[in-house]
């Protein structure tokens, strides 16, 4: 079996014969957000179907597509659709595009979800920068043979999500009129919504929010070095009393619903990034 290192170099090379771009930020998009993509400028786009060493996404509202080019005068390669574990792929799978955003020379990744909102403030809608996460899926995408070249055998996460990162969001956010949040963000394995006992346990430890998704990326894309921002869209009210029937058809309709704002943030946000 090839080791990580060389699918990853396969992988970028690939990419690399589509663009010439240097690659600044990469940008990892969630359920109904994808359509941020459709903003990037002079556009290239690569089908993760022909990408060496590359799953492929099969959730509702996700694409399937790298979509590189320019957005508020960043370089930025975007994913059009993510990988979750409970489609059936390993950790490292579902980590494997961080990698490779990484030797694409990309400094920082913006990464976003929809999510459960558990705190009583947040409301479908509300958009939430994450300050810290609880990994709660039972695996960790570091499990296995350490690969010294990619990263520490024991990284720090004390600082996941970048302060500044999160401090300038939310300027952003106040001058463009648009309110946000800021909590904590548990990551469960899915695909199952939670039973309201498990709510009520989450919420106990703190939780703020609760999804399927993010922090696989953000524990890989810290091992790699890379600054991370991750923001979420509140898409429901994960809250144990009065816990109602949930389909992921209401979820992907709230983020479309929530889209102009989210776009808004978002584009203001890397406009004003200092890269």
């Amino acid at each position: 079996m090839r080791d990580l290192k060389e699918k990853i170099v396969e992988s970028a090379e690939f990419i690399r014969s589509k663009t010439n771009l240097t690659l600044q930020i990469g940008l990892i998009l969630g359920s109904g957000l994808g359509s941020l993509a459709d903003e990037i400028e002079d556009k290239v786009i690569v089908k993760y179907e022909e990408i060496p060493n590359f799953p492929i996404s099969t959730v509702e509202g996700h694409e399937g597509q790298l979509v590189i080019g320019t957005l508020e005068g960043k370089n930025v390669v975007a994913m059009q659709g993510r990988f979750h574990y409970y489609e059936g792929y390993t950790m490292q799978e579902v980590t494997f595009p961080v990698r490779v955003m990484k030797e694409l020379g990309v400094q920082m990744i913006l990464v976003t979800n929809a999510c459960g909102g558990m705190n009583p403030d947040f409301y479908p809608g509300a958009i939430m920068f994450i300050e810290d996460h609880i990994n709660f899926m039972g695996n960790n995408p570091l499990i296995g043979p350490n690969d010294e070249s990619l990263g520490p055998r024991f990284p720090d996460m004390s600082t996941a999500y970048d302060k500044s990162l999160i401090n300038l969001g939310q300027k952003v956010g106040e001058k463009l009129g648009i309110e946000t949040k800021k909590g904590v963000y548990t990551a469960i394995s899915g695909p199952n919504y939670l039973t309201a006992a498990e709510l009520r346990m989450l919420r106990t430890i703190g939780s703020d929010a609760v999804g399927m998704s993010t922090v696989p990326e953000v524990i890989v894309a810290r091992h790699a070095g890379l600054r991370v921002l991750g923001i979420s869209c509140v898409t429901d009210m994960a809250i144990a009393d009065g816990l109602e029937p949930l389909e992921h058809s209401q979820v992907v309709e709230v983020a479309n619903r929530t889209r102009p704002k989210f776009i808004k943030l978002v584009k203001g946000i890397l406009r004003e990034i200092l890269i």
